[in-house]
């Protein structure tokens, strides 16, 4: 493999790169909480778990329960996470928290019960309110203990600093923040072998756009990143088709995890870009998971970068599909194709008309798309509000 001049001059230059302190990685592993919190927060006496209404039905959150118990810890369980929360779910779970006198925060779930956990850690760990968290580096304080348990192989929220809230009708709102990242994450695919095929078909191409993003970032592109970045699209596009068409491949869903988390490790020190800001008004309008709205926009954004970005994206073709020939600008074709077979064959929707949008909404979808100015920054090429629109209406 050829290295493009942009990635050698990216070698020498100066970065910083943080993550999470432990992670645990084995399957069962989310069976020794109780273990693993006595040995590292030995004087935690409540914990609070916060996890969803669906996956609280799966009865998977019992027998965490049962461990945190047999190690003598309290345990509250906060499920009313739903997809995209908002201000107010947020909110509410502090309230109940700080009443119950929690002091150790665990995550269970999705995207969306890890970003309310850190949260939860972070607004009862002072007094500071979460409006005035909004945005990069604004959380002041402390936080309390945070562990975060993974559900889904996508959104690497457990290893990442930052936590995503709706905070109008449709708009959201970022806290991105070192508080942010948690003390441990647990990774174990036994938590993860109810999860409906298009779920994780969704979810792992999910996980693929942070890989593929946080390698052709603009600005923070670094070699830390770069090679988690390369080692998570290795084991996502090994193993996303087997997880899917036998969500009982525990060998596959706990490489799908692994991969989850390094490209959650990559995203969060070289961060995305347009592919994330434009699939952010598609799921805040229209309530599309965040999963599936990266994927309906992936490869137009791709098409649209391709003229900056074709010699990294021709070196990820490479680990996708690999022995493939030609230019660099085939090669990055190549990718392009990949991830639309992919999701061809994963059988999820390919076109924003599938998830009820029309013609008449790409003005609004491109109007909030150009609001995301902390993710649009880091594209390879700009984006201007035109071109948000034609890459929409490309998509529909």
């Amino acid at each position: 493999m050829q290295t493009s001049a942009n990635a050698i001059s990216h070698l020498s230059s100066s970065f910083n790169f943080q993550t999470v302190p432990r992670l645990v990685c084995e399957i069962g592993g989310a069976q020794k909480i109780g273990a693993l919190v006595s040995e590292q927060f030995g004087d935690t006496s409540h914990a609070l778990i916060v996890t969803d209404p669906g996956f609280l039905k799966t009865g998977l959150v019992d027998s965490l329960i049962v461990n945190l118990r047999e190690h003598k810890m309290k345990v509250s369980v906060y499920s009313d996470v739903v997809a995209d929360p908002p201000e107010a779910i947020v909110l509410q779970a502090v309230e109940s928290a700080r009443r119950d006198k929690i002091d150790l925060v665990i995550g269970v779930g999705g995207g969306s019960s890890m970003d309310v956990a850190k949260l939860i850690a972070v607004l009862l760990g002072s007094d500071q309110e979460l409006k005035s968290m909004y945005g990069i580096g604004n959380v002041k304080g402390t936080r309390l203990p945070l562990i975060q348990i993974p559900t889904t192989a996508g959104t690497g929220s457990e290893v990442t600093p930052i936590s995503i809230v709706t905070t109008g009708a449709t708009t959201k709102m970022g806290v991105v923040s070192p508080q942010l990242y948690a003390d441990l994450a647990i990774l174990d695919a036994s938590l993860t072998v109810g999860l409906p095929s298009k779920v994780t078909a969704a979810t792992g191409i999910d996980a693929m756009v942070h890989a593929i993003e946080a390698y052709t970032t603009k600005l923070k592109k670094n070699p830390l990143s770069d090679m988690l970045a390369r080692q998570a699209l290795s084991l996502l596009s090994a193993n996303l088709v087997l997880a899917c068409e036998d969500g009982k491949n525990l060998a596959a869903r706990q490489a799908m995890l692994l991969g989850a988390m390094l490209a959650g490790q990559s995203f969060a020190n070289a961060p995305c870009a347009a592919v994330h800001a434009l699939a952010y008004p598609i799921g805040g309008i229209f309530h599309v998971p965040h999963g599936l709205s990266n994927s309906l926009v992936l490869p137009h954004v791709l098409r649209f970068n391709s003229p900056e970005a074709a010699p990294l994206y021709a070196e990820l073709a490479e680990i996708v599909s690999p022995g493939i020939q030609g230019s660099v600008e085939a090669k990055s074709q190549g990718l392009i194709d990949h991830m639309v077979q992919l999701a061809n064959r994963v059988g999820i929707e390919t076109q924003l008309r599938q998830v009820g949008i029309t013609v008449n909404d790409l003005n609004r979808l491109a109007d909030d798309a150009m609001m995301q100015t902390r993710l649009l920054t880091n594209n390879p090429r700009t984006v201007t509000r035109d071109d948000a629109r034609a890459i929409y209406a490309a998509a529909l």
